[in-house]
């Protein structure tokens, strides 16, 4: 249940909705939007998806996106493990997709855990490009990271660094940049009740002065005539409106362009998400275009050295198609896009991970199995208890014919490697992601 809302919140709100606010405040009151969003690199049997537990209407301004019913429980479902798609609030959804990435483009999430707008870029990009992700606090950065493995990124790159650090070292150097700045929060609060014990009055005054400096990084990084897209999860417009026009005053050369998706009306270049007009948590978003024409400046690329002959031998002996340009990065085995430098750097992940080579024997990544372009290993099809016993890291059974490595699926989704031999399959699940068979984490 929603705790009662400050007083000087919805004086604020009072102010900024004039004759809408009765039904502004009357909307808070129910029960907050829940949504999913289908992973399209991953895609389902149709029928599958058609039957996923409380999938509700579509969500007009994401494609592939459904309202979720209140009690539905697929959070704990095999398929979530497996990236067949990700828990998300419907309006969190439009800033991606006004930023609309092409394929084949460079594209920044500055601030971009716990992953749902980047893996919906990454969507988007449809395997092609690059998606830098970065989050400077260590602990979300790591969330950040097994996110976009678990929805099975192929082109991603999970940096971990402060704005200024970034443009510092590669200044104008991408096609598209989201800033999705920490906020006070108030487009939170019927999801999140406990956040509204949380606001104070100054809180919107002093998350400005922090999103204006963000902000000025994340402009620093768009190539001329490149998209910047800033958004917040907040109603007020001191760090809505208010820091768009700063920013504006200060950078000459960018200027809101109107948008319009479905249900969205960007005609000002800047959409507020209110839950009595939309159906929706709070969620401003403002793109603005960089004026000018260049190419995206890419400051030297990062040299990744090929694996050598021991490794290639061991790559040889696993029997496992690895990609003949895959590369090192450290002692991983990967497959990756070009790359900006990241010498000196935090990186988290990098590109797919593929394996490495342990005791002169390859031993295959988690991220390959469940990626976008997953080996062509031999497969097992599991029943869903299987798919539970799997994730809570039994052992299942198998074909005798069935020797060595092994993808067990759901619906045709790999859930991870084993190893199968003389009738079984040992099971090679992460420790750290596996789950009880109640759905909690062991």
């Amino acid at each position: 249940m929603l705790p009662p809302l400050p007083e000087a919140f919805l004086r604020q709100m009072a102010r900024q909705l004039g004759e809408s606010y009765p039904a502004f405040v009357e909307a808070m009151a129910r029960p907050a939007r829940r949504g999913l969003r289908l992973n399209a690199l991953k895609p389902l049997p149709p029928e599958t998806a058609a039957g996923l537990d409380g999938l509700g209407e579509p969500i007009p301004w994401a494609p592939q996106a459904f309202f979720l019913d209140s009690e539905s429980r697929l959070g704990a479902s095999p398929l979530h493990e497996a990236g067949a798609f990700y828990l998300q609030e419907p309006s969190a959804m439009i800033p991606a997709a006004v930023l609309s990435p092409a394929p084949g483009e460079r594209v920044l999430d500055l601030c971009a855990a716990p992953g749902g707008k980047s893996t919906q870029l990454a969507a988007l990009l449809r395997g092609e490009g690059l998606l830098i992700a970065n989050e400077i606090v260590p602990a979300r950065a790591k969330i950040l990271s097994r996110n976009l493995e678990r929805m099975g990124v192929t082109n991603a790159v999970v940096t971990c660094a402060s704005p200024d650090a970034l443009a510092d070292r590669w200044a104008s150097a991408f096609d598209a940049v989201l800033v999705d700045a920490p906020c006070s929060g108030e487009g939170m609060f019927r999801r999140v009740p406990e956040s509204v014990g949380e606001w104070r009055p100054e809180s919107p005054e002093g998350c400005a002065t922090r999103q204006r400096e963000i902000l000025a990084q994340g402009a620093r990084l768009v190539r001329p005539g490149g998209r910047l897209v800033y958004a917040t999860c907040t109603y007020n417009e001191t760090e809505n409106e208010g820091v768009v026009a700063a920013f504006l005053a200060a950078h000459p050369d960018f200027a809101l362009t109107p948008f319009s998706l479905p249900g969205v009306d960007g005609s000002r270049g800047m959409f507020t998400c209110y839950p009595h007009l939309t159906p929706g948590e709070g969620q401003f978003c403002a793109l603005m275009l960089r004026g000018g024409t260049a190419e995206a400046l890419w400051p030297g690329e990062e040299p990744l050295p090929r694996p050598g002959k021991a490794l290639q031998q061991a790559i040889a002996d696993s029997g496992l198609p690895v990609p003949a340009d895959a590369r090192l990065f450290g002692e991983t085995i990967i497959s990756v896009p070009p790359l900006p430098a990241l010498r000196g750097l935090r990186v988290l992940r990098c590109g797919l991970q593929l394996g490495a080579v342990q005791n002169g024997r390859l031993i295959p990544d988690h991220a390959w199995a469940v990626s976008a372009r997953p080996p062509e290993a031999p497969r097992l099809a599991v029943t869903e208890d299987e798919a539970r016993r799997y994730l809570a890291g039994e052992t299942l059974p198998a074909p005798e014919s069935l020797k060595g490595w092994v993808l067990p699926t759901l619906h045709g989704l790999p859930l991870g490697w084993g190893k199968a031999s003389a009738g079984v399959m040992k099971n090679h699940y992460p420790k750290g992601l596996r789950r009880s068979l109640h759905g909690t984490i062991s």
